[in-house]
């Protein structure tokens, strides 16, 4: 479909990064054999269209795979101008330091889900080893797979909050009195939360209707302070930090 989007506006191409990715095979289900990477990438640019892939992300890690091979592949890719840059995706510290060794050039972007139900790359060095290499990382599920978003209110008067199920009551708490101080939605506030770690994440929003990515992208909220992040950091764990 992005294909035949970028086939009838050309112009499009060139105001756009163009990512993608490959590595998973349905029943497998992970596979980074270097035939398998490249036969996903070539199958990719088939389809969209194009020559280059900006970013090429390994989407999750075939534990299988030797870095080694994984990385020569990705650079033959790269040196034929398939793609312009690597990317990780759902990788542990190690397995991002383990393919970065055997790469002749640097990783440039980091895939984890972050959101303020979800402090992982906080606290398992995954944000730190992008600030130490100068990684962007690109948080996915900025709303928790949507538990954290703004329920419909089904009568065509906007939105209420949502119940977050398999969310802290206190979170929800937290994020809905930062909304209203601020006049803005939960999810700007999620957003902006997302943003404001020195790491600069990049928000990955996941939807197919045009006004959420509107919404998103107008956002007023840019970033949050120390105060709010650590009320937010707190309801999420469910405990006082030290």
């Amino acid at each position: 479909m992005l294909g035949r989007v970028l086939a009838a506006a050309p112009s499009l191409r060139e105001r756009c990064i163009l990512v993608t990715k490959g590595g998973i095979v349905p029943g497998v289900p992970y596979d980074q054999r270097p035939d398998v990477l490249r036969a996903a990438c070539e199958a990719s640019l088939r389809r969209l269209g194009v020559e280059r892939i900006d970013l090429y992300f390994v989407h999750r890690p075939d534990m299988y795979a030797h870095p080694a091979e994984t990385a020569e592949v990705l650079a033959a890719l790269r040196a034929e101008g398939k793609i312009a840059e690597v990317g990780v995706s759902n990788f542990t510290v190690a397995q991002y330091e383990a393919l970065a060794k055997w790469l002749p050039f640097p990783i440039a972007a980091s895939q984890p889900e972050y959101s303020p139900a979800h402090l992982a790359p906080m606290r398992d060095g995954t944000f730190d080893a992008c600030m130490r290499d100068g990684v962007v990382p690109l948080a996915w599920s900025p709303l928790a797979g949507g538990r954290l978003a703004s329920a419909a209110s089904g009568d065509g008067g906007g939105a209420v909050p949502g119940t977050g199920e398999g969310v802290r009551p206190e979170l929800l708490s937290v994020l809905d009195e930062i909304a209203g101080r601020e006049g803005v939605t939960r999810e700007d506030v999620c957003y902006a939360f997302v943003r404001s770690h020195p790491s600069r994440p990049v928000v990955l929003l996941g939807t197919q209707r045009p006004e959420r990515v509107r919404a998103a992208a107008g956002c007023r909220l840019e970033r949050l302070e120390r105060p709010d992040l650590y009320r937010i950091v707190q309801a999420s764990e469910g405990a006082r930090l030290p």
